[in-house]
């Protein structure tokens, strides 16, 4: 007896939210299966285009609960699964396993070999009743994880933050980078590991940095270096302000951005960039303490 909620759930933003609220306003005493895929659809449907993700599958998993799921259920979506006829998913994945005695799902759902499944033959299944949602368009445009994805890229992390109801994160660990923070007086943690998720676009930000049971304000850069001679790749790395002697190297951290204080600059020289740098510093500071 399940009330079975189906999506891909990235970022678990406004509108999923919305969805898992309904979800509970039916439920009653039953239990609330989120129902998530894991990769993305479209890593096996068109490899070229899948999406970075805005929650890596821990995190989604932990926001889905917190937001009202009982149970998630993580599919994993391969070329076999993806070539299962839509009654073998009615049948196989939504009564058999998950026992489901509604089904909830947005109006334009697809499922089974070629999306042959729509809400209309899930509809015609007396198993299970199925509810189908249409979200009323919210701040001029829907809510969408294509939607925020895009405002993450563009830097505007204020707005993704409304979006989302937190501050987007980066989880991944702390590497070693070229420790020129640590020789200028502001040491960082660069974050490696972050493949396939969405990385700002360069500039500097205030938020903050988590590692295991820390969480410190944090001045963050995303970029190139530019001011320093030599090519280098792109790097996220966090300054955890006020804090001394940290040893961070290999451990699991979390970076989350909350403000946007400016673009990566070319100063012309060492000076300029630590009198920037200062004042990033206390700008973050100050955003932080609110």
């Amino acid at each position: 007896m399940s009330v079975v909620v189906i999506g891909v759930f990235d970022g678990v933003h406004k509108g999923h939210q919305e969805v898992l609220n309904r979800a509970k306003a039916l439920a009653g005493d039953e239990k609330i299966i989120a129902l998530t895929f894991d990769p993305h659809p479209t890593t096996v449907f068109a490899p070229d285009r899948a999406p970075t993700l805005l929650t890596i599958l821990t995190d989604r998993i932990e926001l889905l609960k917190i937001h009202n799921a009982d149970q998630v259920a993580v599919m994993k979506f391969t070329p076999e699964f993806a070539a299962m006829p839509p009654e073998d998913f009615v049948n196989r994945v939504l009564v058999e396993q998950l026992g489901a005695t509604k089904v909830v799902v947005g109006k334009n759902f697809t499922y089974g070999f070629k999306a042959a499944g729509t809400v209309d033959t899930l509809k015609a299944h007396s198993e299970f009743e199925t509810i189908v949602l249409e979200l009323e368009p919210a701040e001029g445009d829907v809510i969408s994880s294509t939607r925020i994805r895009k405002l993450i890229a563009e830097g505007d992390v204020e707005q993704a933050r409304v979006l989302l109801t937190r501050p987007h994160r980066l989880d991944g660990i702390v590497v070693h980078g070229e420790k020129r923070g640590r020789e200028i007086g502001y040491p960082t943690a660069n974050l490696g590991d972050l493949e396939h998720q969405t990385i700002p676009a360069d500039g500097v930000y205030a938020g903050w940095l988590t590692v295991g049971i820390n969480r410190w304000a944090a001045a963050i850069s995303i970029g190139t270096n530019p001011t320093f001679d030599g090519v280098r790749g792109r790097q996220v790395e966090a300054y955890a302000l006020d804090q001394v002697g940290l040893d961070l190297y290999t451990q699991s951290a979390t970076i989350e951005f909350g403000w946007r204080l400016r673009d990566t600059l070319k100063f012309d020289g060492l000076e300029p960039l630590l009198v920037q740098m200062a004042k990033d510093c206390a700008r973050a500071r100050e955003l932080t303490e609110l």
